[in-house]
């Protein structure tokens, strides 16, 4: 017999289980705050004072060069002070206003060498390593990896090591004390270590990218020109930066080539000032400033891509 509900007591609802379940976690009171733990700042002081005393050591030879460049006279200063007893410009101005015997402005005759010798070689370099660097990466075919191998075993070997022959070369061509003739030479050894490190960097793009042109109707050339070459921006930039700084900085096979005054480029010039008798110390060091500001102003230009074209240049051999 069943029995029917009591129309006074009340029905329960679905909303009551978890209204008590609300009411239940409201009671029961939040987590207290951990106090934060006082860090100990003494390995925090510690390292920041080596790094800035790091610092210091590192600089102290430019500041020293930099003394000597601003002070007057040519001696050389042992005193442990950075800062020049005199401040003058004469060591700049004359070197600067240096000319020979028939009034020709050697330093801007010789900078214009650096520069047109440091720039072209950096150039040819760019795009012969560029084109072999993307060979190397994307096509095979016999020899690939002998060749590879031996752009890395030229760089085990100095280059004064093919100073004669390089020397027998030029005067057979008739390139000797000529600009085109160290053009060629300066090019030709940054080939192997632009193209190993271009060609690390066009292994990591893609190949999708390449088989999307390809669809499209794209020729070989273009893929490189317009794909390639853009994407490669970074890495082009860093290469360019080191082929164009150790052609600016070379000075044995420059003086060696060179016989004028007019052909010199600017780190022959600086060591003209060092004899086996004395040395001048004011102009050497005032030399030493403008042959590494335009380095610096270089790298200071390019600094956004040093970071991602030499990274990415290194991941894949």
């Amino acid at each position: 017999m069943s029995t029917a509900p009591n129309p006074q007591q009340p029905a329960a609802t679905p909303q009551s289980a978890p209204a008590t379940a609300s009411s239940s976690l409201a009671a029961v009171p939040a987590p207290a705050p951990r106090p934060r733990r006082k860090q100990n700042q003494l390995p925090f002081m510690f390292r920041h004072a080596f790094l800035i005393c790091f610092t210091l050591a590192v600089l102290w030879p430019i500041l020293w060069v930099l003394k000597i460049a601003f002070n007057e006279g040519q001696d050389f200063s042992i005193s442990m002070n950075p800062l020049p007893d005199k401040f003058t410009l004469q060591n700049f101005v004359h070197l600067v206003s240096t000319t020979d015997k028939d009034g020709n402005w050697l330093f801007g005759r010789q900078f214009l060498n650096s520069l047109v010798i440091s720039a072209s070689a950096s150039l040819i370099g760019i795009f012969v390593s560029a084109s072999a660097a993307y060979a190397f990466s994307r096509f095979k075919f016999p020899g690939r990896r002998a060749g590879m191998m031996a752009f890395l075993i030229t760089q085990m070997f100095p280059g004064t090591m093919m100073m004669i022959p390089l020397y027998l070369l030029l005067n057979y061509l008739g390139l000797l004390d000529s600009m085109l003739g160290l053009i060629l030479v300066y090019s030709t050894s940054t080939i192997p270590f632009c193209t190993w490190n271009l060609k690390g960097y066009f292994d990591t793009i893609p190949h999708e990218l390449e088989e999307a042109a390809i669809i499209d109707g794209a020729s070989q050339a273009r893929i490189f020109w317009q794909i390639i070459m853009p994407l490669s921006a970074p890495a082009l930039a860093v290469t360019a930066l080191i082929a164009f700084m150790s052609s600016w900085n070379e000075y044995i096979m420059a003086a060696k080539f060179m016989d004028s005054e007019l052909s010199y480029t600017l780190p022959v010039v600086v060591n003209s000032y060092i004899s086996s008798k004395s040395v001048q110390w004011g102009y050497f060091a005032a030399g030493a400033v403008l042959v590494s500001t335009p380095i610096v102003l270089l790298f200071l230009a390019l600094q956004k891509f040093m970071v991602g074209g030499l990274t990415a240049g290194g991941v894949k051999g």
